[in-house]
């Protein structure tokens, strides 16, 4: 009887120290010195969430650049990647791959990847352009500024975040 006790007591001080205090000082912290973070990253346009830094978003509006396909359609609770290669016939079935470069017929680990390559995003330029009726100097105006915002390239690839891509170049188009 004295071991279960003790057993008893050990369960319930790691269930508290380890299954409470532990988490509530982790998302304490989270939200203290990471509060963008630990909210998601979430992009707030006009006092509305329009979605994640961290996630890419289904599309097929040929005004917007497409993000990688998903094998779980961008969904967060399923989120996984399939086992075909950029070479199966059933993947570029799914997608149209024809107007994109390699990287843009495969999926992406998670299948929430918001990066791409800029090559992948300039390999989108026609399409964009002419959907949003776009002449050669606008399409190099928007190249220029993909080229500014290209991210990483130290260790990793350079990549560019296709949502931020796409808010950015409605704005613009606002604006103007």
């Amino acid at each position: 009887m004295k071991t279960f006790l003790v057993s008893l007591r050990m369960l319930v001080a790691t269930t508290l120290l380890l299954g409470v205090a532990y988490p509530l000082a982790v998302w304490g912290i989270g939200r203290a010195f990471f509060h963008r973070e630990a909210e998601g990253s979430q992009i707030v346009r006009n006092g509305q969430i329009v979605g994640s830094h961290l996630l890419a978003q289904k599309t097929e509006n040929p005004r917007l650049f497409w993000p990688r396909p998903s094998a779980c359609d961008y969904a967060t609770v399923p989120s996984g990647a399939s086992s075909q290669p950029w070479s199966s016939a059933a993947l570029l079935s799914r997608i149209d791959a024809s107007p994109f470069c390699d990287e843009r017929a495969t999926q992406s680990g998670s299948g929430l990847d918001p990066d791409l390559t800029p090559d992948a995003i300039l390999a989108q330029m026609d399409r964009v352009a002419a959907a949003r009726s776009w002449d050669t100097v606008r399409c190099n105006r928007v190249a220029a500024w993909i080229a500014s915002r290209t991210e990483g390239g130290i260790i990793g690839p350079r990549y560019v975040n296709v949502l931020e891509l796409n808010l950015a170049l409605d704005k613009l188009e606002t604006l103007e």
